[in-house]
Parts: structure tokens; sequence; C-alpha cells
């Protein structure tokens, strides 16, 4: 008899489903805590770009990562891919899938739709390094994007930080800028300029397909932070004038000169206060803005996808949700 291979597929409303009744942020911060504490494995992204037919940026990356969390071992592959002419065509910009590994035999045994998986995390990350390292009693945020980053974004800031009341947007395309408004039931501000969103708040997230800095550090009110969660959104001078400057993981940085912090490490010293996990094991202090900016820089850690993952399934798994597959057969 030939035996089957069995695999959970999570469609994505079954994904947005079982996430109702998952903490994303406390799952970002368990995996954060066990990654600083040595009990995850982090490989190297694998990485393909290419131009498309339009002579659009496309790229693929494959993202391993292994936690040894409450739930044991775990271990797992987001693949996420873009083009950045998506938006044009009615797509978001990026999209791709999940798996998990069965531990003992290596085989894929859930299937999941990651992109949405994918803005959960970095929002949840964002999040977290608010509840952390951002300003005491902020009622504003400044988004740089409007796309698909930025509606995930506003969800997570209405369920942790209700006392957020206003949104501060700027976008290239002002009519993304303007559908954006009234997402998540805060007051959204559309503005004309990049400059005027960020000095609309104490605090800022970066979410653009940018590869090239456009934000100094003059553009700042004193006391603010920044989540520089799309990576190239800062001009130099931003990190080296910081009062603090928090990464997920520095070595994941230092290996990607592409980026204009893992830039900055090739060429010299950055001055990098610590990473988020070491402050939530207590290895670091956290540092709030006081006069100047606090900046937290995550490159995004396929850890953290594969512990989110993890959470989503077995969720799934407990109410029956999710669509059974053979890989040797056919859909049940």
């Amino acid at each position: 008899m030939t035996p089957s291979e069995e695999l959970l597929f999570l469609d994505r409303e079954t994904v947005r489903a079982c996430v109702a009744g998952v903490d994303p942020v406390e799952v970002v911060e368990s995996v954060l805590r066990s990654h600083a504490a040595g009990r995850t494995t982090l490989p190297a992204e694998g990485y393909l770009p290419w131009e498309n037919d339009q002579g659009a940026y496309c790229r693929s990356i494959a993202m391993l990562g292994a936690v040894d969390g409450e739930r044991g071992p775990t271990y797992g592959i987001k693949l996420i891919n873009a083009a950045v002419s998506n938006p044009s065509i009615g797509l978001d910009r990026a999209g791709g899938c999940g798996f998990l590994f069965d531990p003992r035999t290596a085989r894929p045994v859930v299937l999941a739709e990651a992109a949405y998986l994918s803005g959960l995390r970095t929002a949840a990350y964002t999040m977290a390094s608010l509840r952390h390292l951002g300003p005491v009693g902020f009622d504003a945020v400044s988004f740089i994007g409007t796309g698909a980053q930025a509606r995930v974004h506003a969800a997570l800031l209405a369920r942790y930080f209700p006392a957020v009341r206003d949104l501060h947007v700027f976008d290239t395309e002002r009519s993304r800028a303007e559908a954006f408004t009234g997402a998540s039931g805060h007051t959204v501000h559309v503005h004309d300029t990049a400059e005027a969103a960020v000095r609309a708040s104490h605090v800022l997230v970066t979410l653009t397909t940018v590869d090239d800095g456009y934000i100094p550090h003059d553009w700042f009110r004193p006391g603010s932070f920044v989540a520089h969660v799309s990576l190239d959104d800062l001009l130099p001078e931003v990190f080296f004038k910081s009062e603090a400057l928090f990464v997920d993981d520095l070595e994941l940085i230092r290996e990607n000169p592409r980026r204009v912090l893992g830039a900055l490490l090739a060429d010299g010293d950055v001055p990098v206060t610590g990473s988020l996990g070491g402050v939530l094991t207590g290895a670091v202090a956290p540092v709030r803005p006081r006069d100047g900016v606090v900046v937290s820089n995550p490159f995004g850690m396929a850890v953290l996808d594969v512990g989110l993952l993890a959470e989503v399934a077995a969720h799934a798994r407990s109410a029956g949700l999710g669509t059974t597959l053979d890989l040797l057969g056919a859909a049940r």
C-alpha cells in the first residue's frame, strides 16, 4: 500500500480566520526571545532578481528558519515573490506561500498563503518595537506608503494602540493614499509630501519600495521613533545621529549590502544599540526617544514567519479548518 503524504492547505481566508484566534505580537515576541537565547536556526536567504517584460524589478526570496519553542522544534520556509509593476494590474506587490515541515520525516505538512502572514509578521514586529521602544503616550502615526503593508499596520495599530486616532500618510500615488482614508476607524490625513507626513507625528513607519534614501535627520521632531520597515528610506545620517538603533539580527543585516544599513555596516562602524530580542530578554536596555530619534531597522527574519505559521496551523487543526491535500493523490 502506498503511504499518503498529507499536508494541510490554508488559503488566505482560512489564514485570516485563524489569525483571529492568535495574538501575533505575543507570537513575534516569543520567537524574538527564542532567537536572542540561541534557540533558532536562521540560514542565509535565497535571492533571485529579474526584470519582467515591462522592465519592472521582480524578485523571489526563499527564507528558511527553525524555532525551538514551547511547541517543540518547528521547521519551515517562506517563499515570497514580488514585482513592483503588480499594483498597476490590480495585484499586491508581493505574494507567496509558506511551508512547515515534519520534524521527523522532513516532509512538508502545512502549505499556507504567505503574503498576508508576511505582512502580519512585519506589522506585529512594528507593534512590538513600539510597545518597548516607542514614545510614551503617542496618539498619531505617519505612514510613507499606503499599500498592503500599510493596511495591516493600521489594523494592528487599532488593536494594540487604540489611543492612536490619526494617521498621517503620503504616497507617490495620491489616489492610493486617498483610497486609504477611513482605514480601521482612524482619521486619515493625506499629505502632499513625504516631509510633511514625517513632520506631522512622533512615529513614522516607512512602507515603500524605494531603493534610494530620501529622509534626512532634520525632518523628525525631537522625541521621534521610526520603524524603518522598507529598509532604504532613511539617509545614512539618521543612523549616525540616532539616540538609539535597534535591529532584529545584526548578522542578517550585515550580510546584505543591498540595503542601506547593510552597506553602512560593510563600510565601517554604525552605532547599533542592540536587538529587540535582547530588549525582551533583558540583555539590552530599552531606549525610548527623548530629544532625538530612535530607529528600529528590522531586516525580516524567517523564524518569525515560521513561528507565526505554526501558531496559525495549530489553531486551524484545533478548529477543523483548512483542506487536506495528499501529494501522492487527490485533494480531500
